[in-house]
């Protein structure tokens, strides 16, 4: 059976009288798995660094992420390190933007409820989709932009500029969104011959040694044996997360895969509450609406236009 998280290249070859309609289909299921893996990956981290050291949770989770990735990428032909250096680059720009946003992000995780993190990273699919327009030409018509307005205004009340809801742990997750943008637009420049598990092995380590070069910050602290074992889960979630992102980006158009990330909200008020005890506000709530209304919006502007078509 063929399996779509780790080769996407031969989606790209073959299909039927419309390729691409049936590549956003597939592309928008592994973006819905993406989030939930995410969100249960945040969920753990979340937890852990309540009593274990950011960089050290950072380093726990990478030594099990590594061989879960390797183990993977061997049954599916192995890992590709050796690169083209036009591929080579691009892959290590990719790495950049995933670290900066990465520990961004897990600094805001820390302090920030989940639901409350979730809802301003829906931001995203937003900028992506007007990135994507802007860099690689795709159609965005005024209905869609006005859709993406409408998102904006909704990020907007989420935020509450000059409240208290709009401090420096804010900031830091509309820098990680801004960072994830490139980092999903790098992932297109990518030659199909270099498999989403390659970039998603490069993307994991580049984040583990990050967080080696930056452990002498810190001080270690032993772990108990559960906490080394939500770190194994942890890694395995973000492992399926890597890769079924990366997919997500390479055979589908970003602007109709993008809102799709919108499902994030869900799952991060699901755990938020059901873990944490913590529902978002009034205030987040009316903002989420307004996001996801749009990204809903923009999936079924883009259904109809392929229909007519």
């Amino acid at each position: 059976m063929h399996n779509p998280l780790m080769s996407p290249e031969p989606l790209l070859a073959d299909g039927p009288a419309n390729p691409q309609r049936e590549q956003n289909q597939r592309a928008a299921v592994l973006m819905v798995l993406s989030t939930a893996t995410i969100v249960c990956n945040d969920t753990i981290m979340k937890l852990v660094t309540e009593t274990v050291p950011l960089y050290q949770a950072v380093v726990m989770r990478g030594i099990f992420i590594l061989p879960l990735m390797m183990l993977y990428a061997r049954r599916q032909g192995g890992l590709k390190l050796r690169l083209a250096p036009r591929d080579f680059a691009a892959v290590l720009l990719r790495s950049v933007f995933e670290v900066s946003s990465t520990i961004l992000y897990l600094y805001a995780l820390r302090r920030m409820a989940l639901a409350d993190l979730s809802a301003i990273f829906q931001s995203l699919p937003l900028l992506v989709t007007l990135a994507a327009a802007v860099v690689f030409r795709e159609k965005l018509g005024r209905r869609r932009l006005a859709a993406i307005f409408v998102g904006f205004l909704g990020m907007l009340i989420i935020l509450r500029p000059g409240s208290s809801a709009f401090d420096i742990w804010a900031l830091a997750v509309l820098a990680s969104v801004i960072l994830i943008v490139g980092r999903d637009l790098t992932s297109r420049v990518v030659s199909p011959r270099v498999s989403s598990t390659t970039i998603a092995f490069y993307a994991a380590g580049s984040v583990t040694l990050f967080g080696l070069a930056m452990l002498p910050t810190e001080s270690w602290q032993p772990m108990t044996a559960g906490e080394v074992g939500l770190m194994a889960l942890a890694a395995g979630f973000i492992a399926v997360s890597y890769v079924a992102a990366i997919a997500t980006v390479r055979i589908g158009e970003i602007s109709f895969v993008a809102p799709f990330r919108y499902t994030a909200l869900v799952w991060a008020i699901i755990m938020g509450a059901v873990v944490f005890g913590k529902w978002p506000d009034v205030w987040t709530q009316t903002g989420a609406v307004l996001i996801v209304g749009a990204g809903l919006y923009s999936i079924w502007r883009e259904a109809r236009i392929a229909r007519e078509s």
